[in-house]
């Protein structure tokens, strides 16, 4: 017993067709087409998403280091 043959491939690929037709096949696999395309390109902007919002972090992490280093350096100056 087996894996699946070319042989039984063929077959299930012509009941298939014989089912749903020709047209309707090619409607199901462009919008399945069109659903894969949609899911990479919303897991791609996700990713670039949290990528910003890490940069912003670091950014933000940053600027608020230098403002507590600016400030420390003012009360230095004022003694």
């Amino acid at each position: 017993m087996g894996g699946i043959s070319i042989w039984q491939l063929l077959i299930v690929l012509v009941i298939v067709v014989l089912l749903f037709g020709t047209k309707r096949l090619k409607s199901i696999g462009s919008d399945l087409g069109g659903a894969i395309k949609g899911f990479k390109k919303a897991v791609t902007d996700e990713e670039a998403d949290a990528d910003f919002k890490e940069e912003k972090q670091v950014a933000r992490k940053e600027t608020a280091e230098e403002v507590k280093a600016g400030t420390k350096a003012d009360v230095k100056e004022k003694s």
